[in-house]
């Protein structure tokens, strides 16, 4: 970053300052708090978090230093669950990402699914361009058959998420279609679930660690292998019994 674009000491420590009235907001919602799922409490946390960001934010570009605070979110990044107890309806929204990671494979499918559909009329337009060749397979399979197949396809796998949010009536049909994913409320998701290679990169992290510490384990495994390969040897040693004694 240049010196120009630069936060100035003032702005770095104004920043400072908003750190320490959001934390004493944050301390007064908590002592006030009327239950486990205050929104109160909640709105003072992401106040606090937005501004403790802001601080380590300025605080880098202005001096190349850190905070040593991280500041965790509510599960799965979700405020507390305020819907129905007993949903009548519920709606599943799901993000998956992919790259296009072999376009000649993404387009040869393509040709592949037009050739048995339209034998005699082939539309080369179609299926000779990406974004044409990925209409033509997403609709002809199904969004979890790509995903399972995606390989085959020419495509690599990214991110996914899956949201199930709950309704006390189902909406009327026709009613979201035009903006399908404007209308959700994130206190009416009863759970999601997530996958993306970032908790792959942390799970290996953790098996490094603990491969580092089975030395021993190593050398007792050895050991068995040992005993029981001298158990053998002696199981190959021993006489059969004579049935007439």
């Amino acid at each position: 970053m240049s010196d120009a674009a630069q936060p100035t000491a003032a702005e770095v420590r104004a920043a400072a300052e908003a750190v320490k009235t959001a934390l004493d907001r944050h301390l007064a919602a908590v002592e006030r708090r009327s239950g486990e799922d205050d929104p109160a409490v909640y709105d003072a946390f992401n106040l606090l978090a937005t501004a403790a960001e802001a601080y380590d934010e300025l605080l880098y570009d202005r001096y190349d230093e850190v905070t040593p605070f991280e500041i965790p979110g509510t599960d799965d990044g979700l405020p507390p669950y305020a819907g129905p107890e007993e949903p009548n309806a519920l709606s599943v929204l799901i993000r998956r990402d992919y790259t296009v990671a072999e376009p000649q494979r993404l387009l040869a499918q393509a040709r592949r699914v037009e050739a048995a559909d339209h034998d005699a009329d082939l539309d080369e337009e179609a299926s000779g361009t990406v974004h044409g060749a990925l209409g033509i397979l997403f609709g002809e399979f199904e969004p979890d058959e790509i995903a399972s197949r995606h390989k085959e396809f020419g495509l690599e796998e990214g991110d996914s998420t899956l949201w199930v949010t709950a309704a006390d009536e189902p909406a009327d049909a026709g009613e979201w279609l035009e903006t399908p994913f404007e209308q959700l409320d994130p206190q009416q998701v009863v759970c999601r679930f997530d996958v993306s290679a970032v908790f792959d990169d942390e799970l290996d992290e953790l098996d490094d660690e603990d491969d580092d510490t089975d030395g021993p384990g190593q050398e007792t495994d050895e050991a068995d292998d040992d005993l029981d390969a001298e158990l053998v040897d002696d199981e190959e040693d021993l006489e059969p019994l004579d049935a007439d004694r």
